[in-house]
Formats: structure tokens, sequence, C-alpha cells
């Protein structure tokens, strides 16, 4: 009996060595985490074409996948062990796309932008612009704070366009949101100026589900009240995370209570956690760079910058992974 555990431990790791040794397998699995790139980045262009032909709602769902393609190809490459600079450009790229360019478009069918001329779309602009500006700030810096994102993530944002068009559906109003053009306007212009802000917005990076009980039952109870009634329940959540950044930021500047700031000398030899626990703030949601987006591959930040990193092509993978604004 006492030679079973070490005999079923060898096999495993015969298993392990064979499947190291299997070139199609290894080579499936480098390219698992782009194909789910590929698929977010498909779905954000997707999405773009159905707005621009006035299904709005056909636009959202695909914004939709997006961010689950975008949460799945993060885990795809820590599972896989294939965390590298590269993926995290590329998925940079998809993300801005897919919550940059696709939900400004969506905002501008959706909420009849056009109606204002230029300023609909100037309006509309500086959502990707800002959502662009947010990307790449993440890509430099994943957060000054423990546990938050610096501005609003690019998931999220895109997630608050997406909750809605479904509130719209939802009370049935008909089309252009049953608003004046300039509402909708001003809060995709709005989304777009929180990502850019210095606002601290929680990034849930340190939620373990699965750990305790009510880790695992609190997120369980949650998704079933969103699938019950999503047109209503995404934009009540959608917009309570969007209002908790400017609220806790006021709060603390009431109590005069501070956030604990990264330590940016613990950050140096930090390898990436699968779970999520590395020094990068989490993008997918949400993006995420937010809990609705998770983004893959390594950000060299400040004190855990690699000297031996000097250019993008050597795609060598440095401390802390880039992990779920969603949004970025």
């Amino acid at each position: 009996m006492g030679n079973e555990e070490p005999e079923g431990k060898r096999r495993r790791r015969r298993r392990r060595r064979r499947r190291r040794d299997d070139p199609d397998r290894a080579g499936f699995a480098a390219l698992l985490p782009q194909l789910l790139t590929t698929g977010n980045l498909a779905a954000g262009f997707f999405a773009i074409i159905q707005a621009s032909g006035g299904k709005v709602l056909v636009a959202s769902y695909a914004i939709f996948i997006a961010a689950l393609f975008d949460i799945l190809d993060g885990r795809a490459a820590r599972m896989t062990g294939n965390v590298s600079r590269f993926g995290a450009e590329y998925d940079s790229i998809a993300d801005t796309v897919s919550f940059g360019v696709a939900p400004a478009v969506l905002a501008f069918h959706a909420g009849d932008l056009a109606s204002l001329g230029w300023a609909g779309w100037v309006m509309a602009f500086i959502y990707t612009a800002a959502a662009s500006l947010r990307l790449a700030r993440f890509n430099v810096s994943s957060g000054r704070y423990q546990g938050r994102f610096d501005g609003l993530p690019t998931p999220a944002g895109a997630g608050m366009v997406v909750s809605a068009v479904w509130f719209m559906g939802f009370l049935d109003l008909p089309e252009g949101l049953g608003l004046p053009s300039l509402v909708p306007a001003l809060g995709v212009m709005f989304l777009g100026l929180l990502m850019v802000s210095p606002i601290p917005y929680h990034s849930f990076k340190d939620l373990r589900v699965g750990r305790s009980y009510s880790a695992t039952v609190i997120p369980v109870i949650i998704s079933i009240l969103l699938i019950l009634e999503p047109g209503l329940n995404f934009f009540l959540v959608g917009a309570l995370y969007v209002i908790s950044g400017p609220a806790g930021y006021l709060w603390r500047l009431r109590t005069g209570r501070e956030l604990l700031p990264v330590d940016a000398s613990s950050l140096a030899g930090r390898e990436p956690s699968a779970a999520g626990g590395g020094s990068s703030a989490t993008e997918r949601g949400s993006s995420g760079e937010g809990g609705a987006s998770v983004a893959r591959g390594a950000r060299p930040t400040g004190a855990s910058r690699n000297p031996n990193v000097t250019s993008l092509a050597d795609h060598a993978p440095t401390g802390d992974a880039r992990e779920i604004e969603t949004g970025r």
C-alpha cells in the first residue's frame, strides 16, 4: 500500500512528460490563447458591422461574447503556461476594437447621436479615445493601489453601454432610447472620462471563488439574479459599479481614509497567478482588464521591469501577469 502513492505520482509525471513531448499538443496549447483573442476581435468587429446596420441588440450580444472571449484567453494563457508580451499586446489591440470602438459605435446608433451633428460623433469618439488611452496606460502601469484599477476598466465601460441597450428593451422604449439624444451622448462621454480618470475602482482580483462557502454561494446567487432579468439587473449592477468609483473617492476624502499603495519592491520576481493574483490589476470585468474582461501577458511596471527586455520582439514574459478592466 505504501508504494501506491509514489507509483501514482510517477505515472502522472510520465503522463505530463508525454504531453510536453507531444509537438501537436504543445502547438495547440500555444495557439489556443491567440485563437480566443482572435474570437474577441472578431466579435467586436461583428458588433461594429451590426450596429452600423441598425441591429443594436445583435451588436450588444456580440460585445458580450467578446467579453467572454476576453476572459477565456487569459485563463487559457495561464493554464497552458503561454503568458507572453506578444499575447498581452495582441489582447490590448483586440480590446481596443471590442471595448473601445464597438461600444462607441453601438451608443452612436442606439442613442441616435447622429441627430446631434458633429457633436454626436465627437462625443462618441471621446469614449473611443479614452478607452484606447486607458488600455495604453494599463500596459505601462497596472495601478497605484492594491486591489484597485486606476480609472474605470474598459470592459466595465463597454458593459455599461451594452446593459443600457438591454435596459431599453426591458422598458420597451422606442428607437433612440426614448430619450433626447444628448442624454446618451453625455452618458457615453462620461464613461470615457471615467476611464482616463485617476479614480480607483475595485478590481476584485482578491476574490477567491471556492475558497470558502460564502465565496462560492454568493457569486452563484448573483449569477442567478442576473440571468432571471438581464435587461434590468445587468444595468443596475453596472450602474452601481460605475458610481462606486466616484462615491468611494468622495467618501475617502470626507473620512480621510487612504487605500494601501502597491509596494513596487515586492513586485520583482512575482510569478503569474492562475487565480489572477499577480501584481497587475484585472481589466476582462469583469475585463478586462475588468470583471467582465481578463487579459493575459506580462506587464513590466516600475521596479519590476526586467532590464534585459529591450523590445517587444523579445516576447519575454516578466514577473507580473496582466489580468480582468474587464474594461480595462
